[in-house]
């Protein structure tokens, strides 16, 4: 059985050259549609069924754009902003897309899972050690992972240790030991109640 090809396709509301070019680059492979302005949103929209919307948001309640009702969101990727926004979005896309000088799929879907993307840049980490002449990798690498996922744990829980070793999967003890260990600063933000006098 053939399948069809199927293209990735983008449409961009936004008046700004930069960010078409920007995206039009970030997503090379796709079909990109740009329109710039609301009517020819909603006629582009209900033509067609897009992978992506990216609309440049003007700051205005005036300029609210309404998605069709036909735009299923759980199936299309949604990005609206500021120019600003849109410029640092173009920008993580690009990074996500790079392929660091590896060959390219051939016929196949990127993978864009974590351990994917974990597996892509501690590659390039390992290579970069070992072109320096490193050893013990093993212990430097698993601190640079274990740092920022107890950090981001931390956060999420907002600094309630408890819940941060629930979290992980760990004793409180070793959490608390790790966090001494890699020194992460603790940051514990309760919510304030005010007492009647």
């Amino acid at each position: 059985m053939a399948s069809s090809p199927s293209v990735f396709t983008v449409l961009l509301l936004t008046a700004d050259t930069e960010v078409q070019a920007q995206l039009s680059q970030a997503f090379k492979e796709a079909s990109v549609t740009v329109v710039r302005d609301a009517a020819a949103f909603q006629k582009e929209a209900a033509k067609h069924h897009f992978d992506a919307v990216v609309i440049e948001s003007r700051g205005s309640q005036d300029g609210v754009i309404t998605l069709p009702d036909h735009v299923d969101l759980s199936r299309t990727l949604v990005i609206t902003g500021s120019r600003t926004t849109l410029k640092k979005t173009v920008k993580t896309i690009q990074l996500l897309n790079q392929d660091n000088g590896r060959a390219p799929h051939q016929g196949k879907v990127r993978d864009s899972s974590l351990e994917s993307y974990l597996e892509m840049k501690m590659g390039d980490f390992v290579k970069g050690m070992r072109n320096g002449s490193a050893k013990n990798l093993h212990p430097i690498l698993i601190s640079a992972v274990e740092r920022p996922l107890i950090t981001s744990a931390l956060q999420e829980t907002r600094g309630n240790q408890i819940q941060a070793a629930e979290l992980l999967g760990l004793n409180r003890n070793t959490l608390r030991k790790k966090i001494t260990e890699l020194r992460i600063p603790l940051k514990r933000t309760r919510s304030k109640t005010r007492r009647s006098a």
